[in-house]
């Protein structure tokens, strides 16, 4: 019995000690870079997955075959949806098909949300040891994600309660409490969301080679607007870029989780703005966006 006891000790702190160097390998990989200005210029934005359940798509197509900008169609029949979110889709598409607008986050310059706020076309983080910072041109929009801290309480805000870890060469960000307002949804098809959103992130950077199947279902899928519209990328450009592969849960919208990606590169211009409530007025719709005011001046 005591040679077992032995045996037993040595074994678990074989086990343990196993562990101590898995864990010191894993603090010991490099924090990769994601520091810069990081371009997407595509509508409607996301990227199918190559199999599984994924995004709402624009039903209605251009000749080439791509996501047709100016009449927005969300497949409302996509088996993610559920009935009541199927329905909104399908009342959104419906006004488009009349020729009119509908409001959207962005086109009445309230912040998108996550991961509405995916679609936009320059994306800048700054990483700090203990917090991350994104910001999106359309409107500044910003983000914070506090690194290596759990979510708070009850938390709800316009782009939730995120919280991030690397694993390895990836960022991980964990969004909830997803404020749900006037204009909440998580794409341009008005697919909408509830309280319960859950939004999990992975960054990572890639070879291109790595990335090509992805960039691929990207053309095939999202229309990207000529030059001149701020954002762009070298086509000649073969090195690293930032790959997004996210998940989305929300139990009370969808019937199972879905995922996409947004794959960036490096963008060749510098920084620039759209400040949205600089210019409200609709022209497609002859009127005033619906902008956020303030219930009482805050001075």
């Amino acid at each position: 019995m005591q040679r077992s006891g032995r045996l037993c000790a040595v074994l678990i702190g074989a086990i343990a000690a196993l562990g101590s160097a898995g864990s010191a390998e894993r603090r010991a990989t490099p924090v990769p870079d994601f520091s810069g200005i990081w371009t997407h210029p595509y509508l409607t934005g996301f990227e199918p997955p190559a199999s599984g359940p994924g995004p709402v798509t624009n039903t209605a197509r251009l000749p080439s075959g791509v996501s047709n900008f100016q009449q927005l169609i969300g497949d409302h029949r996509n088996p993610i949806l559920k009935p009541e979110a199927a329905e909104t889709v399908k009342r959104h598409g419906e006004t488009s098909l009349l020729g009119r607008g509908y409001p959207t986050p962005s086109n009445q310059c309230w912040p998108g949300g996550v991961p509405y706020v995916f679609w936009d076309f320059l994306m800048q983080m700054f990483q700090e040891p203990h917090q991350i910072t994104m910001v999106y041109r359309q409107g500044n929009e910003l983000r914070r994600v506090r690194m290596n801290e759990p979510h708070r309480a009850a938390a709800s805000a316009w782009y939730g309660d995120s919280v991030g870890h690397y694993e390895g060469d990836t960022l991980v960000i964990d969004t909830v409490g997803i404020k749900v307002g006037p204009f909440a949804m998580v794409d341009m098809f008005g697919t909408p969301h509830s309280p319960a959103l859950h939004v999990v992130e992975r960054y990572r950077l890639i070879d291109y080679g790595a990335a090509r199947d992805a960039l691929e279902r990207n053309e095939k899928e999202n229309f990207r607007p000529g030059a001149g519209n701020g954002a762009d990328f070298d086509p000649d450009y073969r090195g690293k870029v930032l790959q997004l592969h996210f998940t989305v849960e929300d139990e009370t919208v969808f019937t199972v989780p879905w995922t996409a990606t947004i794959t960036y590169r490096p963008n060749i211009g510098g920084w620039t703005e759209q400040i949205c409530a600089e210019n409200p007025r609709e022209y497609y719709n002859d009127r005033d966006s619906a902008i956020p005011r303030a219930e009482k001046p805050d001075f």
